[in-house]
């Protein structure tokens, strides 16, 4: 199993944040390695979404089941794909000693990971060790793109 954290401070509110990782429809637009994204059902508590992963070739898709916590969090667990184990959180932490003219939050990455077999770790492991390794910077492109720079 492959154990990711990832932590980053941003003059950007913790909803903004939030809203980004939420949009899983809009994946494809800036996630290099997201060749297509769909929810596949909306619950009171979140979503179930199919993400397909091409990228250096590969190509694979899964489903994870994500509960969402308004501007706070997003916990996934995974439903179908070529992973034993997939389950992430995101948390969005607001920072209050920002000045008051400026909101600012902790971005909060922890995911875990193993696939289902020793095939596909050799197959999938160097392809998602770096989609998970550049997960948290491409929301904070994203943030600059859609918010604008702070």
């Amino acid at each position: 199993m492959k154990h990711l954290r990832r932590s980053v401070l941003l003059w950007y509110s913790a909803r903004e944040m939030y809203d980004l990782v939420t949009a899983v429809e809009d994946y494809p637009r800036f996630l290099p390695w997201c060749d297509r994204a769909e929810v596949l059902d909306r619950h009171h508590d979140g979503v179930t979404a199919r993400l397909a992963l091409a990228y250096a070739g590969v190509r694979h898709a899964f489903t994870t089941r994500n509960a969402h916590l308004a501007d706070e969090a997003v916990t996934m667990r995974l439903v179908d794909g070529p992973f034993s184990l997939l389950e992430g959180a995101w948390a969005f932490r607001p920072i209050a000693a920002a000045p008051a003219d400026r909101e600012a939050c902790r971005v909060e990455l922890d995911l875990r990971y193993a696939f289902s077999s020793v095939a596909l770790e050799a197959l999938l492991s160097p392809v998602f060790d770096k989609v998970a390794e550049t997960l948290v910077d491409s929301f904070v492109s994203r943030a600059e793109t859609v918010y604008g720079p702070r």
